[in-house]
């Protein structure tokens, strides 16, 4: 390491102390011990381009440790992203783009949000995963069009999390060798020494899962940490682990290697004995050294270089691979939906009863053939998701031409890795497991909404209709926990219209990850269903007069309140059918519709749905009833829990008889 490169590490570390100082809130300790392998990896070995963050072959980088985001937002600023030295100062105030931890779509650069331990390295297997499938795509010979690495900085929190250690396994199976996970090994966690909770060999670990270890003893070693990155790259059939040993804290004589500096500010004074101790010889605070900007300057000329190279070479691939070329720009405005709404056949369908969840097989494979960037599949369960494409393949260990992904028993890290997969770009990720296990995936689905990253959850099983597998896998309250998630949509269909509406919302929504919620059991198809369930609720069977009631349901129990409905008619009843697949794409509309569909001035009304009544109440008002679960199931055949719990056509038909009382 030479004295500019010295002087630059420490400029990251001052800038980053000062900002979490000012602040009075955030984590100095890692940016500190960092500084030295994340200026390695972003001056020495980083393809990117500060003014064109999103080029489309640049190199990611993951902060999975997001709590130590001040490392990044000094990185972003010294090396050009548009981040000033103001912006640095208002580090975790109202309305900056220097938040608290990195957030995506908000601070250019910011490639995902992370800060929930472990989940950034899971999406960086969804990158890497990502780039080796659009490098089977599109690559020919003397065309890397697709060539870049995803390099992701971990800490000891994110190597404890479940969610990583699930996408590291993974990751490794598969054998993705442009993955490089830099592992900041400092052995400090809130709480103290991890000697006291996480005492492992992790390379061990990681050699067990099927990855390259490097080790780097001295954390502020450029020249060490250069050459694992440089080993890491060299190794293309296996992902790497470069365990760096660092020292929390580091340069502050009070704080280093103490807990004490992981999650609190270091202190005015300790700033000072840090600065002396580095030989920081500057008085001013948020100081940029000129001949550092320089240094970074010249550096950045390389990475505009790369670019311009990749802008000819791209040039070059549309003349020799013209229909390639097409594809390539198609695949990143992915608007191959767009005319599915006056598609006949992918809105027709026999009227023979069948499950949501083969509705949902069926329209997936009529999108496969239209949708020609759509990639998914199954935590292990894709014969009974239905969640399988024909003829498109499988992504295999040495083979990444299929579309077809296998995430085995690990949901959790499959939702984080569709989250990577959709925020790399070009690619439709879905992902699929039975409804009751998006309890182990809430964390990545959470960020899927907070990211507004279009991952469609397929989510079958739902409700009691499991059946005989008992109230483990009975979804009860699964429904209300999604749909308390700002910003994500629940969809859940009563027929294979409803159902192809679904998918045609997952597909032409652009800013919001869907869940579709799908039944193991078979259910008729209903007169008047389709397209309309785009609008999230609408009238199904109605009396054509102001009606008297209302009885609204989702899914399986629509058929319920349209039988009813149909005998309250026969009665001489104005009663109104609603089916309401999604609340929040109700919501969505317009006053005027919303009141055309649920008249404020009825209230009696009743909803049905094998699920908690939790939320309901918005939709049946202080006078209506609801027909709920507010229990969990057990093990007996579906139809008998139907029974026993009161979702009958007859019980559906007194209940609404007795709020017409």
């Amino acid at each position: 390491m030479n004295k500019i490169e010295n002087l630059t590490i420490n400029t990251i570390r001052a800038l980053s102390a000062e900002g979490v100082q000012k602040a009075n809130s955030g984590h100095p300790g890692l940016p500190l011990g960092a500084a030295p392998m994340a200026y390695t990896l972003w001056a020495r070995n980083l393809k990117h381009n500060p003014t064109d963050p999103n080029w489309d072959d640049r190199d990611r980088f993951i902060l999975s440790a997001g709590h130590g985001s001040m490392l990044i937002y000094s990185l972003l600023h010294i090396f050009g992203y548009g981040l000033t030295i103001d912006d640095l100062k208002q580090f975790r105030q109202l309305d900056s783009l220097t938040p608290g931890h990195p957030e995506y779509g908000h601070t250019k650069g910011v490639e995902v949000t992370t800060g929930p331990l472990g989940q950034g390295f899971a999406n960086g297997v969804g990158m890497a995963m990502a780039e080796a499938y659009l490098a089977n795509k599109f690559n020919r010979p003397g065309y890397k069009v697709v060539d870049h690495y995803t390099y992701v900085l971990s800490g000891d929190g994110c190597m404890m999390e479940g969610v990583a250690s699930e996408a590291a396994s993974l990751a490794g199976t598969l054998g993705l060798g442009k993955l490089i996970v830099l592992y900041d090994s400092n052995k400090i966690t809130i709480e103290g020494s991890t000697d006291i909770a996480f005492r492992e060999n992790v390379a061990k670990r990681f050699e067990a899962y099927g990855w390259q270890t490097l080790n780097v003893e001295d954390g502020n070693s450029v020249e060490d940490i250069d050459a694992a990155i440089k080993a890491a790259k060299a190794e293309s059939a296996k992902p790497s682990l470069i365990v760096i040993k660092t020292s929390i804290g580091y340069g502050c004589p009070e704080k280093q290697g103490k807990a004490s500096a992981h999650g609190e500010p270091l202190g005015v004074d300790n700033i000072k004995a840090m600065k002396e101790n580095l030989c920081w010889g500057y008085e001013e605070d948020f100081y940029v050294p000129g001949e550092v900007s320089e240094h970074i300057g010249k550096i950045m000329q390389a990475g505009k270089k790369q670019q311009d190279d990749w802008n000819e070479l791209i040039k070059a691939y549309a003349k020799e691979y013209p229909e390639l070329a097409a594809e390539w720009e198609a695949w990143k405005k992915a608007d191959f939906a767009s005319g599915l709404l006056d598609n006949k056949e992918y809105w027709d369908f026999d009227s023979k009863a069948n499950a949501t969840r083969s509705s949902s097989g069926d329209v997936l494979n009529r999108l496969a053939a239209i949708v020609p960037n759509l990639i998914g599949g199954s935590a292990d369960l894709a014969p009974s998701n239905k969640s399988n494409m024909k003829g498109r393949g499988d992504f295999l260990p040495g083979d990444y031409s299929g579309s077809n992904l296998h995430f085995g028993v690990r949901e959790h890290a499959m939702a984080a890795i569709g989250n990577g997969m959709a925020a790399h770009g070009r690619l439709q990720p879905y992902v699929s497991t039975f409804f009751v296990f998006c309890d182990y995936m809430k964390p990545s689905m959470r960020l899927s909404a907070l990211m507004k990253l279009p991952v469609t959850y397929v989510l079958t099983h739902d409700s009691i209709g499991v059946g005989e597998d008992g109230p483990t896998h009975q979804p009860i309250e699964q429904l209300a926990s999604l749909r308390s998630i700002p910003g994500f949509v629940v969809f859940r269909p009563c027929d294979s219209k409803e159902t192809a509406a679904g998918w045609y919302a997952a597909m032409s929504r652009k800013e919001s990850p869907i869940a579709l919620v799908l039944t193991r059991q078979n259910l008729p198809q209903l007169d008047m269903t389709g397209v309309n369930a785009l609008k999230g609720a609408y009238t199904i069977l109605d009396s054509g007069r102001q009606p008297e009631i209302i009885l609204m349901a989702s899914g399986s129990e629509v058929q319920l309140v349209y039988e009813a409905g149909k005998q309250l008619l026969e009665r001489g009843v104005a009663v109104r059918v609603v089916s309401m697949p999604s609340w929040e794409l109700f919501e969505e509309q317009d006053e005027a519709y919303k009141e055309s569909v649920l008249p404020s001035g009825v209230e009696k009304r009743l909803a049905v749905e094998a699920a908690s009544s939790f939320g309901w109440h918005k939709y049946i008002g202080f006078k209506g009833d609801i027909i709920s679960i507010d229990h969990f199931g057990e093990s007996a055949p579906a139809n008998l829990l139907f029974d026993k719990y009161g979702f009958t056509v007859e019980n559906v038909l007194n209940k609404a008889l007795k709020l017409l009382k």
